[in-house]
């Protein structure tokens, strides 16, 4: 199932051509749930017999595909069978910090904000899709959204052959890469976005630390509001090109 919002008119003659598009990261980006993430990562890794970490530690070392930030704390990469219990127990613990963590600040106004001026935008997570949908619609945010895609079968891949998928899947309402710019906070969501021929702009409250992510050689910024200025500077650019 994928859910969609009130679909758009698809842009053509006349239309003014493409609809500046902006794809949303979810888990640390639109959802501040920074503070669970530690909290399940420490709890999974005291029952493996890893030493906990702080969140600057975190930012420092998280690595995408994931079990490669596993290589950064245990000198190797887990064999699947150690992949697969650490990252079921990751899941268990989050699910039991969920429900404390809110949405990111000033996102209701920024998603309002963006439709408002004729923009169009999504969501593409990493988060599974059955899990996800359910979450934003439980925000009352759904309705903004073109398109919420969370991530289909197992976790701890990357992001780009789903961005492609996405963006195709939008192109009936208007949407093309050229003038497409993803906001994430990581540096996959980078790497996603050149792999669908879109732009991307990170941001620093969530995963990464700012010296990770700046080497995506992409804009970073330290706001969502920052990012969604930028955006518009770069599809206004991108749709006069």
């Amino acid at each position: 199932m994928t859910a969609t919002a009130t679909p758009r008119p698809p842009a053509g003659p006349g239309s003014g051509g493409p609809l500046p598009h902006i794809v949303w990261d979810w888990n640390g980006t639109l959802f501040h749930d920074m503070d669970a993430v530690i909290r399940a990562t420490n709890a999974a890794f005291a029952e493996v017999g890893l030493s906990p970490v702080t969140l600057e530690q975190y930012r420092a070392l998280y690595r995408v595909p994931v079990p490669r930030f596993y290589e950064q704390l245990m000198g190797r990469l887990p064999t699947e069978r150690e992949w697969e219990v650490m990252d079921g127990l990751f899941h268990q613990h989050y699910r039991t910090h969920l429900p404390a963590c809110d949405l990111t600040e000033g996102v209701r106004e920024l998603l309002h904000g963006w439709n408002a001026s004729g923009r169009s935008q999504s969501i593409l997570s990493m988060h599974g899709h059955e899990e996800l949908v359910p979450l934003v619609r439980g925000f009352g945010i759904e309705p903004h959204f073109l398109r919420v895609d969370g991530r289909q079968g197992p976790s701890g891949g990357t992001k780009a052959e789903h961005m492609v998928r996405h963006l195709a899947a939008l192109g009936d309402h208007g949407v093309r890469p050229a003038t497409t710019v993803v906001i994430g906070d990581a540096v996959d969501d980078a790497l996603a976005a050149e792999s669908a021929g879109a732009r991307a702009v990170l941001y620093t409250g969530g995963s990464h630390s700012r010296a990770s992510l700046e080497e995506a050689g992409v804009p970073v910024v330290d706001t969502l509001t920052e990012a969604v200025t930028l955006a518009e500077h770069l599809v206004e650019r991108l749709a006069e090109s």
